[in-house]
């Protein structure tokens, strides 16, 4: 495993799970809820900072690797699903749009993996289609956790549930845009190996 600040910043992008999640459960005479919202707010906007910064350090100080393009992806998911787990149980997100967006995000990790191992990866290699899903859904997710009205007349918990719905629904056209890129390459493939 290759020590370097861009690995750094992802690592430290999972340990700020607990923390995050950890907020919600601490008494209201340590946090009241308006803080730990602010709190959980400022920690998940930092780990999404740092998934930019961490791929752009990479690029720029030349430490790019395959354990960091493995671990990157990581800890986007494991950081959302977190995220996605604590709205849900803070009634501030349906249950059914998070396993969109977490059932999602396991079956094209799946696909990605089987799709590498057939040599195809490429045919399902991020698209801009998911580049904006992600955008809306790391918009969505901080105002959802602030759940506060923002200025008068901008409530946070409103916008952010329009935009994580626009995730949601990015999230399964995405998913079919990277199927119908995959299956064709998989049948070809089950042909000529068959």
């Amino acid at each position: 495993m290759p020590y370097n600040l861009p690995n750094l910043l992802t690592w430290l992008r999972i340990l700020a799970i607990p923390l995050f999640v950890g907020i919600f459960y601490l008494p209201d005479s340590w946090l009241t809820p308006m803080q730990k919202n602010l709190a959980a707010t400022i920690i998940f906007a930092s780990a999404a900072i740092t998934d930019w910064l961490d791929g752009f350090l990479a690029r720029l100080l030349n430490q790019t690797s395959a354990f960091g393009a493995f671990l990157d992806p990581v800890a986007d998911k494991l950081m959302v699903a977190a995220a996605l787990i604590v709205l849900v149980h803070l009634d501030r997100l349906g249950a059914p749009i998070a396993l969109i967006i977490i059932g999602r995000e396991i079956a094209v990790s799946a696909l990605r993996e089987w799709m590498a191992q057939i040599g195809k990866s490429k045919s399902v290699a991020v698209s801009f289609l998911g580049k904006i899903k992600t955008t809306a859904q790391m918009i969505a997710i901080p105002l959802l956790l602030y759940h506060t009205d923002l200025t008068e007349g901008y409530n946070a918990q409103e916008i952010g549930t329009w935009l994580i719905y626009a995730a949601a629904f990015l999230t399964l056209w995405s998913m079919i845009y990277y199927l119908k890129a995959a299956i064709p390459q998989a049948i070809d493939y089950d042909k000529k190996h068959s």
